[in-house]
Parts: C-alpha cells; sequence; structure tokens
C-alpha cells in the first residue's frame, strides 16, 4: 500500500462500507452476518459490494431472526471467527437482547478469562428519517448497563472509519451504534503516511473521548447524531457573542472517558449533558451523576441533562418536536449560566 499521505471526502456510510472492508483484508476471520447484507449491501447500502468481493461465506444473508442471527454469531466467536453482525434497524434489537446480555456479555466472565466472545453488534439508531414504529430509538442505556459489553458511537466519517476497524478488532463484544440520519453526511479521511495500513495509524483509541469544539463557559457533553447539533450550537453562540461552549463528543459510552470528561468540566465550571434517548436512567443521567460526584467543587450551576421526551418514540409527523435541537440546547446553556 502506498506510504503517501491521502485524504479524501466520503459519506460516514461509506467509511464504515471501508472499515469493514479493511478489517476484512486484514484477517480472514472476519465475517459479516446479517438481514440483506449481502446481495442488497443493507437497508442503508453499508455492506454495498463487500459480498461480491468476499464471496456469501464471509458475507452472510441470514433469516429474519434476531435471537438466530446472535446465537449463531456466538458460537463463530467462540470457534475464533470475528463476527459483524447488523442489526437492521434500532428496535429490532430486542429479540436479540436475551443472547446480548446473557451470552454475549457474561461468556468471558462466567468462564474465567478462557473464553473471548470477539464481536462487533451493529446497529443503525436514532431518529430524524421519519421511519415507521420500532424504526427509530435510542436504546444504547441498556447496554452500556450492561457489564461484559463495550459500547461506542461515531459521529463523523473518520470514526466511522476506525472505530470500526478498532471495534471488530477488539477481544471484548462490541455493540456499535451508528447515527443513521448522519449516514449520507460527508467528512475527510485522511489515512495519513501509512495510508492507514497499520491500526496504529488511528488518531484515537476507541475509548477515547475528544474534544470537537474549545470552549471555556459550558460543556456540552454529547456523542453521535447530537454531536452536529452540539457544535451548531456552539457557532451560534459564538456569532452571537454569547458563551463560549465547549464540545466533548463521548464516543465511547460503556467505559466512558472520564479524564477528558472531568478534565473540560473543572475548566468550564458547567455542564449540559445531550442526546437522543430519554432523559430517565439514560447515559445522561449517568453523566449527570458522575459529573456531579467527581466536579462538585468545580461547579457553578447543577449539571442540566437534554435529550428526548419520556414518551414512547412518537409518529414520524412528530420527531422535530420529540427531538432535541438547537434551541433546546442553546436554553440549556442559558440556564446553567444564569445560576
Amino acid at each position: 500500500m502506498s506510504t503517501q499521505s491521502t485524504a479524501t471526502r466520503m459519506t460516514i456510510a461509506k467509511a464504515l462500507n471501508a472499515g469493514m472492508r479493511a478489517a476484512m483484508e486484514r484477517d480472514p476471520k472476519v465475517v459479516l452476518m446479517g438481514e440483506d447484507v449481502g446481495k442488497l449491501g443493507g437497508v442503508f447500502r453499508i455492506t454495498e459490494g463487500l459480498q461480491k468481493d468476499f464471496g456469501e461465506d464471509r458475507v452472510v444473508d441470514t433469516p429474519l431472526a434476531e435471537s438466530g442471527i446472535m446465537g449463531a454469531a456466538v458460537g463463530m466467536a467462540l470457534r475464533g471467527y470475528r463476527p459483524v453482525v447488523e442489526i437492521q434497524f434500532d428496535g429490532f434489537v430486542y429479540p436479540a437482547f436475551d443472547q446480548i446480555v446473557s451470552q454475549v456479555a457474561k461468556m468471558h466472565n462466567r468462564s474465567l478469562g478462557a473464553l473471548k466472545v470477539p464481536m462487533v453488534i451493529r446497529i443503525p439508531y436514532g431518529g430524524g428519517i421519519g421511519a415507521v414504529e420500532h424504526h427509530s430509538e435510542s436504546n444504547e442505556s441498556y447496554f452500556a448497563h450492561t457489564a461484559g459489553l463495550r459500547v461506542v458511537t461515531c459521529s463523523g466519517t473518520e470514526d466511522a472509519y476506525w472505530m470500526m476497524q478498532q471495534a471488530i478488532a477488539s477481544d471484548d463484544p462490541v455493540v456499535f451504534y451508528e447515527p443513521k440520519r448522519r449516514y449520507h453526511e460527508r467528512g475527510v479521511l485522511d489515512l495519513g503516511e501509512g495510508g492507514g495500513s497499520s491500526l496504529e495509524d488511528a488518531p484515537h483509541a476507541l475509548e477515547d473521548a475528544v474534544v470537537r469544539v474549545e470552549g471555556s463557559d459550558v460543556t456540552v457533553l454529547t456523542y453521535g447524531p447530537m454531536v452536529k447539533v452540539a457544535h451548531a450550537a456552539a457557532q451560534a453562540a459564538e456569532l452571537e457573542d454569547g458563551p463560549s461552549i465547549e464540545v466533548v463528543d463521548l464516543r465511547s459510552l460503556s467505559p466512558l472517558d472520564v479524564d477528558v470528561i472531568e478534565a473540560s468540566v473543572r475548566k468550564t465550571g458547567r455542564c449540559v449533558a445531550l442526546s437522543e434517548a430519554q432523559t430517565f436512567a439514560s447515559i445522561t443521567s449517568e453523566l449527570a451523576a458522575h459529573v456531579q460526584e467527581h466536579c462538585f467543587y468545580h461547579l457553578e450551576a447543577p449539571v442540566l441533562r437534554v435529550g428526548g421526551y419520556n414518551i414512547p418514540y412518537p409518529p414520524s409527523r412528530h420527531e422535530e418536536v420529540f427531538l432535541p435541537d438547537l434551541d433546546r440546547v442553546l436554553h440549556a446553556v442559558e440556564t446553567v449560566l444564569a445560576y
């Protein structure tokens, strides 16, 4: 592979595809599984072209049976493969929930470390696509609560490419959340002088949080589809000579990168936790609890949470009311500054 530095613009969808392709080229034990991932290339075309290039033995179209898909993947992982399982939509994961929390998450601990379950569970998540029931949910808190699972989510092109490969290479089971309404947004992927030939070229470790926007007055902790909203809020505040907002992209929801989180909040003294998910018993709840426990003497105001309302996900015509937007984020920022 060329050692010349290369940078290109591509969508998150294409970056995820390229990440899986790179992992499959690097390790013949990487196998993709899921409903319509092969000939169709997935409903969002994330796996497009991979069955053609790697064959039906490595890109497997499965029956419409999430529990069966997950059970088969567990067996394959125990036999040395690295299955990458696609759950077609976030709301379809529940038939596989028992397999994930009872087997995938516990096998390594149950065997006292003798067995590993290296697998990636890909879940397109979140709203904003005008879909019907069971197609727009943010259920990441269920899996972040489950000991034994890594839970990560990308927010842009570069992370989509590198985090997918890092997740596949991990010996831990990884639940990989993909912000579906951001699939077709473009970003820059710079493979660096090494041309992306090694995971050592990745700019961040899988569990790292990253400060996306530097600020001094308020920290906004967020992830996945809400990173763009937080970034827009920071820009809007800057244009209006308003508060300086620091945006932290968590990237990893379990484990959390508490060092980056705490350093940012200690600098700004104020914090807003933001996600699409309902706020009750959520990632934002954990963030608020952690910050108030570990940064108490640096806080100038209580931590506020901004998220979806505590109702079942509404019909698509009401999505704009349910999902946090720029105004709700700026209102929370103004509220914590008013203390």
